[in-house]
């Protein structure tokens, strides 16, 4: 008999994988029942990751999505899935005990399925809660693996995991290739001992095409007792997305598997109406190097789906880092150049971070130190002089066990700062919210939902569900679209008009002229500069001449995981101001001046 191969629609991870924002809700309605036509899906991944945080910046609701966006796969015996990050939930930070239990009794009531939860350090005790937490609201709990390559990520590491969450009780399990750099011959061993193993558990493989390898992965994983395979379909698939669903079912029924039949006329019609989302609005948002393969991720392992808010940090450091070369009478570095810089750089501090897997959030931490380490040794200072709080959580054990072993100078930079390393339960760095939210709604006469779905958006999402009450969000997407449709339209340039990022480099040049011994401010992460919490206000920077000692505050920068507090590196006194109240600034761009 044929081994029979199933196949799952990732339909929420293709728009993330490409660009910045998801299909609206009228529009998920719209193409749910084509996709359900198709015949060939017996999973949608419907939902989790950015999803119900995108519906919030548009200023919408989150729940409404889910459970319009679900009922017609329940309706037609398709089982719809949602990715959770086991202590993030779903965001890039820690979340409490009670609002991940409440995430999952919501998420059921709603119509999801299938829990996929995985944790970025494959520590079983993050994983721990998901799986109890998914089985008491009645859903499947597939614990995933978050797959990378190096000599620690072996396959018995990875069934060292395995063997512990199969004792917690989950159902399924999953190899998250999120970066797709997950060699075949060795997933396919992986596969094969898990079913050797476990052969009553039901093993999902998820790849990204990113650096090429994910085919072959594919048809290794078939070949080893694999029960179902993650694809995408056109006009997202490839790139930095999943391979399509034409050319695996192609490619496995040939190998002699069991696999269903593509209804090509609601495939046809399928695409086309992903492509009319795309030219409606979200193509806006998304960046056109993610349609283009790269061998490059190979060596740095950086999942595939980065690439954007990569270039965009990139391009936000390109213009200080040369700045800082040409005044140093060193070479400038093109856009390519600083790519391949980058990743050799994370390739040489991945390993002394005690290579966590790239994936969701540990890969952006990585690539963040990666990137300030440039920014840094091109003002001729020492590697790791800036490290945010998110990326000391992670060395210091607060958010699980790291795979491998931290480097001296890591452990020696932590002892120099006075941190104390954490070995215990992650979880317990969280205490439990959900009382003070409830509070909240109460004093605010806000309802708190059918199976108390929207308490659970603001204990998730907080300050993103507030702006959407506010109809700040709303406000915010309205303009930030209006501002993409007016730059796409600009197709001739009637005269020479300089670049704010231009003017931005004159002023910078000016003002290291007039204050030779100026070092500058630079933004950790990409967002919005505030010099006081109260953006609403016109100008409230610190006046000029403000004195700093070395590790003072000097300003905030809103990122999407809140406010990341922007410090003084040295001590000095303000003497300029690139940044206002309000600008959005890009990780690595310069804020102020201080001397």
């Amino acid at each position: 008999m044929k081994k029979k191969i199933e196949f799952c629609l990732l339909y929420r991870d293709m728009w993330q994988s490409s660009g910045k924002y998801v299909p609206r809700v009228d529009q998920l309605k719209e193409i749910a029942p084509v996709i359900v036509k198709m015949g060939c899906f017996s999973r949608i991944e419907s939902n989790g990751g950015a999803f119900e945080q995108v519906n919030l910046l548009y200023g919408e609701n989150p729940n409404t999505a889910v459970r319009e966006w679900v009922k017609p796969f329940n309706e037609a015996g398709i089982k719809t899935m949602m990715l959770e990050r086991a202590l993030n939930g779903l965001r890039m930070y820690p979340v409490p005990a009670d609002v991940r239990q409440l995430m999952f009794k919501v998420k059921k009531a709603q119509g999801v399925d299938i829990a996929r939860s995985f944790c970025g350090l494959n520590d079983p005790r993050n994983l721990e809660l998901s799986v109890k937490y998914a089985k008491e609201a009645g859903m499947i709990s597939q614990a995933a693996l978050s797959i990378t390559y190096s000599e620690i990520h072996t396959v018995e590491y990875y069934m060292s995991v395995v063997d512990e969450v199969v004792k917690f009780g989950a159902d399924e399990i999953a190899l998250k290739d999120m970066a797709g750099v997950g060699r075949p011959v060795m997933l396919g061993r992986l596969v094969k001992a898990i079913k050797d193993k476990y052969p009553h558990i039901l093993v999902q493989y998820h790849g990204h095409s990113g650096p090429g390898f994910s085919v072959a992965s594919m048809l290794e994983v078939a070949k080893n007792g694999v029960d179902i395979i993650d694809v995408a379909m056109e006009p997202l698939s490839w790139g930095m997305v999943h391979p399509d669903v034409i050319t695996i079912q192609a490619m496995l029924k040939d190998a002699g598997f069991d696999v269903p039949e593509i209804n090509m006329n609601a495939y046809m019609e399928a695409r086309s109406l992903t492509q009319k989302f795309i030219d409606d609005f979200l193509g806006y948002f998304i960046d056109s190097k993610n349609k283009m393969m790269s061998s490059l991720l190979v060596g740095s392992g950086l999942p595939g789906g980065m690439m954007g808010s990569m270039m965009a940090d990139l391009k936000g450091a390109h213009n200080g880092i040369n700045m800082f070369l040409r005044n140093a009478g060193k070479k400038e570095l093109t856009e390519d150049e600083l790519l391949v810089q980058l990743f050799e750089e994370v390739s040489y501090v991945w390993p002394k971070l005690g290579n966590p897997p790239l994936v969701t959030p540990f890969s952006q931490y990585v690539k963040n130190v990666a990137l300030m380490n440039i920014l840094q040794m091109s003002q001729g200072k020492e590697r790791y002089s800036q490290i945010d709080k998110n990326t000391w959580d992670m060395i210091l054990g607060r958010t699980g066990k790291l795979p491998g072993t931290l480097a001296p100078e890591i452990v020696a930079l932590a002892e120099e700062k006075g941190y104390e390393f954490f070995t215990g339960v992650p979880q317990d760095n969280y205490p439990d919210e959900l009382p003070a939210f409830r509070k909240e709604m109460e004093e605010q006469g806000w309802d708190l939902g059918q199976d108390e779905e929207e308490l659970f958006e603001l204990a998730m999402h907080d300050r993103q569900y507030r702006d959407y009450k506010s109809g700040v969000a709303k406000k915010k997407f309205e303009e930030e679209l209006e501002k993409a449709k007016n730059s796409s339209d600009i197709k001739v340039v009637i005269k020479e008009v300089k670049a704010p990022e231009v003017i931005k480099e004159e002023l910078i040049t000016k003002i290291k002229q007039e204050h030779p011994e100026a070092k500058p401010v630079i933004a950790t992460v990409s967002g919005t500069v505030l010099w006081e919490l109260a953006i609403d206000e016109p100008s409230i920077e610190k006046p000029v001449g403000t004195k700093f000692e070395e590790g003072d505050l000097v300003c905030f920068v809103s990122a999407y995981f809140g406010n990341e507090e922007i410090k003084a590196l040295y001590p000095g006194r303000l003497c300029s101001i690139i940044a206002k109240q309000g600008d959005k600034v890009m990780k690595g761009e310069i804020i102020a001046f201080i001397e």
